[in-house]
């Protein structure tokens, strides 16, 4: 929740004056129980729409960082409150474990994957692979040179979810 790439993508979103949630997923800093390796968290982001929805009743635009954008995208695709979703640094392969996106070819909404040509944890084929099998509309910006926390390259990174969401979401972005 408070690296630097969450909070980038906390500015490009509120630079619309969209509201913006961040939050961590179970077990982390603070964060009550403990690590579910993707099963519990998809609950956290399901409770994160229910709360948005209650709160706000706005179409929401998904973002998520890394593990973030793996559970958040399972879980997003498809959802009718969710028009659109940013998935930052997908991994493919971190800490032992193997990330699959076949789901994506049944995601119905515009997508934008942003992820770095250094990415240790998103190899550039990989990513490739992952993307050109989920469903259109979709968009891959590669950062040239940015590792797995886009270190130098955050403005990029920035630029990138503004351009998508003023494409895609004219009337969203500029309410």
């Amino acid at each position: 929740m408070h690296n630097k790439v969450v909070y980038h993508a906390m500015k490009a979103f509120q630079s619309f004056g969209l509201p913006v949630l961040r939050f961590n997923f179970r077990g982390t800093e603070l964060s009550e129980g403990e690590h579910d390796y993707g099963r519990g968290e998809q609950d956290d982001v399901r409770a994160a729409l229910d709360w948005l929805e209650r709160e706000f009743h706005r179409p929401v635009l998904f973002a998520g960082f890394s593990f973030g954008s793996y559970v958040g995208l399972r879980v997003c695709c498809g959802d009718p409150r969710v028009v659109g979703l940013v998935a930052l640094g997908i991994p493919r392969q971190a800490e032992g474990r193997d990330y699959s996106y076949d789901f994506l070819h049944d995601c119905p909404q515009p997508k934008l994957f942003v992820s770095g040509t250094r990415d240790p944890y998103g190899p550039v084929a990989e990513v490739e692979a992952a993307v050109a099998a989920a469903r259109e509309p979709k968009e891959l910006v590669w950062i040239s040179e940015a590792d797995h926390f886009f270190a130098g390259k955050l403005e990029d990174v920035r630029q990138a979810i503004r351009l998508w969401a003023l494409r895609h979401f004219p009337a969203l972005v500029e309410s």
